[in-house]
């Protein structure tokens, strides 16, 4: 155990350091924690740490905010900050982010082989959890707060801009979309599993379904992934 940090410790640490460094970004936080932990530990090589931001917004009555009181949002913030002394490499991310459109989106025209069962179709329902991660190409100047946010409504814009032919084509769109709006960003991670809202059989009452009625179903069941 000689020059070892305990964990008791370094939870102390944590809090310890928040009271005057956890005052704006979660990175520039991450930053400071890793610089304390090099100095700390007589043995550590390398810090790496991860934090998950819940988001808050002020609920809305009668046109104004709130003092007091907030609602949870959906989107979870996420960084990843490491370094050795030597530099400091950040990634920044975004966890479930529930989307859907109700129209707009199709899945045609793929290989049909003898294992094949799937239905074509050129109008459904797109919804999936959007979890996305991307590195910057230098984190020394960063406005984290920022690109977060843009990075958030872009990846939102670009669901709604294009009919989606696949959930891949707009994952490469989304991660495409960004890049060309944050110079800063080197790649982006988007992961979109599918959430299938299937239409619901109402013939069986005498009752016709006119894409109004469905049911959430998690098959089959697809989880897309790619790197922009």
């Amino acid at each position: 155990n000689i020059g070892l940090l305990a964990t008791d410790t370094m939870r102390n640490t944590v809090y310890a350091l928040a009271k005057d460094h956890l005052t704006g970004e979660i990175e520039e936080f991450g930053k400071k924690l890793v610089e304390h932990f090099l100095e700390a530990g007589p043995t550590v090589e390398r810090v790496r740490i991860r934090f998950t931001e819940h988001l808050w917004d002020r609920i809305t009555v009668d046109g104004r905010e709130h003092e007091h009181s907030f609602v949870r949002a959906a989107g979870e913030r996420t960084a990843t900050v490491e370094g050795d002394g030597s530099g400091v490499q950040i990634e920044t991310g975004i966890e479930d982010l529930l989307v859907l459109k109700t129209t707009n989106s199709g899945w045609e025209g793929f290989l049909r082989e003898r294992y094949t069962t799937l239905p074509e179709t050129n109008d459904r329902i797109l919804s999936t959890v959007i979890n996305a991660d991307w590195t910057y190409y230098d984190s020394t100047d960063v406005d984290f707060g920022g690109v977060w946010r843009g990075v958030r409504e872009q990846i939102l814009v670009t669901l709604t801009d294009h009919y989606s032919p696949s959930v891949q084509n707009t994952l490469y769109r989304m991660g495409e979309a960004v890049l060309k709006r944050f110079s800063e960003i080197e790649k982006i991670h988007l992961s979109l599993p599918n959430r299938h809202h299937i239409p619901y059989d109402l013939q069986r009452f005498g009752m016709e379904n006119e894409g109004e009625v469905f049911h959430a179903d998690p098959e089959p069941y697809g989880l897309i992934e790619g790197t922009v």
